[in-house]
């Protein structure tokens, strides 16, 4: 790869510029701060940003959510302390979903293989039920099913589920007792 030919033109950031600053602003005065800001601010604060939230949905601190524009957000939804949502492309997450501390939703990746190192961006969608234990990885384009549990630190680079177990890395189905 030669990274001087690395220009993803084809890529847009979903917003102007000035909405991207403003968002700056408020994810670092809301979301960043390591003290607990209510929840209720912060999803008034997606919803001002174009994200889709629903009901009884709380917010831990130093959450990182890149785009909101790009997330839509089901009813009685946890995202613990440290999680990101890398949203380049769109993340939906369904109702009463588990997101524990530092996992990690990715929708952008690049090719490796490609002498430009072009930008993969993917969509993600987390079903209904479902929990993403803490320290896990969710790649670009997957989907993972209703009610399925990523057990602490997988790397989930394929779809999973329903009714799922996946461990490991990269991450694979467990048998469910």
């Amino acid at each position: 790869m030669d990274l001087s030919r690395f220009k993803n033109p084809e890529f847009s950031r979903g917003a102007s510029a000035w909405k991207e600053v403003l968002w700056w602003v408020v994810r670092s005065l809301l979301f960043a701060p390591w003290f607990p800001v209510p929840s209720a601010l912060k999803c008034a604060a997606l919803r001002a940003f174009g994200a889709k939230v629903g009901r009884g949905v709380v917010i831990r601190s130093r959450v990182n959510i890149t785009f909101p524009w790009r997330v839509d957000i089901g009813d009685h939804v946890w995202i613990g302390d440290e999680v990101v949502v890398l949203s380049l492309a769109p993340v939906r997450i369904g109702r009463s979903v588990c997101l524990s501390q530092r996992a990690f939703l990715c929708t952008g990746s690049h090719d490796f293989r490609s002498e430009a190192f072009d930008l993969v961006l993917k969509p993600i969608e987390i079903g209904e039920g479902s929990w993403i234990a803490a320290g896990v990885f969710v790649g670009p384009g997957v989907v993972i099913g209703k009610n399925t549990f990523c057990v602490a630190g997988a790397v989930v680079v394929r779809d999973a589920g329903p009714n799922a177990t996946v461990a490991g890395n990269p991450a694979r189905a467990l048998e469910r007792s």
